[in-house]
């Protein structure tokens, strides 16, 4: 029996000048310092950014001095690990993500496993009304935590809610101040859905950066499932 191994990329991609940041991080930009077309002997781009800048990943120390940074994270809860995608795409702007959404998943939440929100919100991504997303609930987050799980991560600016005051920043007080991370501005996790995939693994693997609060991660998901094996004829 062979074996299929299909990947879906879950990252944004970084486009100078057209990734939505929060009031006041900096805007990302790739500009070429040295080029070939100028006889130089290799391009090499400058990049701008922050921490937070597209797909990216919170690390405790983003809200609490004592809290973890980037480079410490535990790679062991972020290389491979088992997934569960939750289905929230009939959510609406600002509405709530209950415990009650995410009950029937309960049994599959454990220390290791990563929880991903789909609320199909990263379609809106770059686009005006991508921080009126729905949110989670602190209680539920709780539930999340109580579980074991220490990943959350979001197809969404943040798993807080953003009001006119901005994020209001309860989930995460809650996930990092517990030793969690946060995966936020998550793509293409409808695909999963779609798929019918179940038994997933991701990998969210930050840039090691020391010192650091967070950084932007190439997240993927896969699958690898048996397939019958084609014959020459086929």
């Amino acid at each position: 029996m062979q074996r299929e191994h299909v990947v879906i990329d879950l990252t944004h991609p970084l486009v100078p000048n057209g990734v939505p940041a929060c009031l006041g991080h900096p805007s990302y930009n790739a500009e070429l310092t040295f080029k070939l077309a100028d006889g130089d002997f290799a391009n090499v781009h400058t990049l701008t950014l922050g921490s937070h800048t597209g797909t990216h990943i919170d690390a405790p120390y983003h809200f609490f001095l004592d809290g973890c940074t980037v480079d410490n994270l535990d790679l062991r809860l972020l290389a491979a690990a088992p997934a569960v995608v939750v289905d929230l795409r009939l959510k609406k702007a600002h509405e709530p993500i209950r415990w009650e959404d995410l009950e029937k998943h309960a049994h599959r939440m454990r220390r290791g496993v990563a929880v991903l929100l789909c609320t199909g919100w990263s379609r809106r991504f770059g686009q005006q009304g991508y921080s009126d997303h729905p949110f989670l609930e602190l209680e539920a987050a709780r539930r999340i935590l109580d579980a074991g799980v220490r990943v959350i991560g979001a197809d969404t600016l943040s798993p807080d809610e953003f009001t006119e005051e901005g994020d209001t920043g309860q989930v995460h007080r809650l996930v990092l101040g517990s030793g969690g991370v946060i995966v936020e501005n998550l793509n293409n996790l409808g695909q999963v859905l779609d798929k019918g995939w179940e038994d997933v693994r991701v990998s969210v693997l930050p840039l090691r950066l020391s010192g650091v609060d967070g950084s932007p991660v190439r997240a993927v998901v896969w699958n690898e499932r048996p397939v019958a094996a084609t014959s020459i004829n086929d």
